[in-house]
């Protein structure tokens, strides 16, 4: 079966599945396609299936003309249809992995989508989770559930793997296909097969391990690692405030060593699909071995309080203009997770505005990638420009993300006040009104 397989990627006469296509989904499916693979993505929302056929891209890191192109020249479709499952031959599974009310892993779209795959599943099959997960997930809950609902056996009728994601959105140097690649498999042959599946599209290294279980741990050690290092700083800002010591100018002193320092930057809190995430995951499945993560829980700790302290300090800064938080315009700058790009799951401003909104302040915001956001069941608007009658009539103004394309002159020149928590004014010499994190 391995050699028959690999014949197969090397004529790119494969047919590849990609279950799930947002951030990580499209992007991939867009990049088998192009590589010559016929290729069929997988959603349940109509909305996506509809825009993919139709050539409308709707995910930054994908280039329009290129969906356009794959699409038009039939090698990418789109379905709901999961019967089509029986007509591919690699698929992969890029399906969200959030947490659920209890802060623990929900991992039913894995398990809902694997159960879809398991009736169409046929001999010859390679099946890919890169979905992140707790370390476990690909034997412990995919093997049984593809085993049972095909009636096929992993290792000698189906390849099963596991190769995380490592989608960076908005990142203008590293797309899914120049970034190195880790993949664990159960068996060698398995583990050769996948590789040489994501090497025939991908221009970086594939770096192989020895089981899904070491790739699913590298992935939360990626993310926790930066969660950890994010908590640190966050931290140390708040004591920093508390010192009247200038935090950013500390980073900046304390990146000038050019061995043994890696820059992290405090901020409103964590955003995104991974880093505010994974941690949970890896806390939630550490105690089922009786051990507690003390490090990791300490971080998250301190980042999933940042909004809640931001917030603090927005009420102490209109106290020094005798406002009370309750009644007061609050200008928030930015929604997104991060810099320039439309995506605000998990977004820290968006929690802040919560918090404020719980002290009873008028919040407006504005955001150059995202014009509203849901949240709740609740569509939100922004404000379709910056304008300096916006600013003036604003109590404060909040950045929370630190959009490139945002005159932040014209924001010092007309706010009231501002209170900064990505030191995206860095550049502005008239600081008055200007407070940082």
């Amino acid at each position: 079966m391995k050699e028959k397989l690999i014949s197969k990627i090397n004529q790119r006469t494969i047919k590849v599945g990609v279950v799930g296509l947002g951030y990580v989904g499209l992007p991939l499916a867009v990049e088998k396609a192009k590589a010559g693979f016929k290729t069929i993505g997988f959603d349940i929302q109509k909305e996506k299936v509809d825009m993919v056929n139709a050539g409308k891209n709707y995910i930054g890191d994908v280039v329009n003309e290129d969906l356009q192109s794959i699409v038009q020249s039939k090698y990418l479709s789109a379905t709901s249809d999961f019967s089509f499952i029986n007509d591919v031959d690699f698929i992969a599974i890029c399906v969200p992995t959030p947490l659920d009310s209890h802060q623990q892993p929900d991992i039913s779209y894995v398990e809902s989508s694997t159960k879809e795959i398991a009736k169409y599943l046929k001999k010859g099959s390679i099946v890919v989770l890169e979905s992140t997960t707790y370390p476990g997930t690909t034997e412990e809950i995919l093997k049984p559930i593809l085993e049972t609902g095909s009636g096929l056996k992993c290792g000698e009728d189906f390849y099963l793997g596991f190769s995380p994601e490592r989608v960076d959105p908005g990142n203008l140097i590293y797309k899914t296909k120049n970034t190195p690649k880790v993949v664990g498999a159960i068996g060698k042959d398995a583990a050769e097969v996948i590789a040489a599946m994501y090497r025939s599209v991908l221009e970086s290294e594939v770096h192989v391990v020895s089981s899904p279980a070491v790739a699913e741990m590298e992935k939360i050690l990626e993310n926790t690692y930066r969660n950890v290092n994010i908590g640190l700083v966050n931290e140390l800002a708040m004591l920093c405030h508390k010192m009247n010591i200038n935090f950013w100018e500390v980073i900046d002193a304390a990146k000038s060593k050019p061995y043994g320092f890696q820059a992290f930057y405090p901020g409103p809190g964590l955003g995104g699909h991974c880093i505010p995430l994974d941690p949970y995951y890896l806390s939630w499945k550490a105690r089922e071995y009786g051990f507690h993560t003390s490090m990791i829980e300490a971080s998250m700790m301190v980042n999933d309080r940042m909004p809640e302290y931001c917030a603090e300090r927005a009420s102490k800064i209109l106290n020094r203009f005798k406002k009370a938080m309750n009644g007061s315009k609050i200008l928030i700058l930015g929604v997104a997770y991060k810099q320039d790009i439309d995506d605000y799951r998990e977004s820290p401003a968006i929690r802040v505005i919560e918090e404020l909104e719980k002290e009873g302040a008028t919040i407006s915001f504005y955001d150059p990638f995202v014009l509203e956001y849901k949240e709740h069941g609740v569509m939100k608007k922004g404000e379709t420009s910056l304008t300096a009658e916006l600013i003036e009539s604003s109590d404060l103004v909040i950045v929370t993300t630190a959009h490139t394309n945002v005159d932040y002159s014209f924001v010092q020149k007309h706010a009231k006040a501002i209170f900064d928590t990505k030191n995206a004014m860095k550049m502005i010499d008239k600081r008055e009104n200007i407070e940082l994190l």
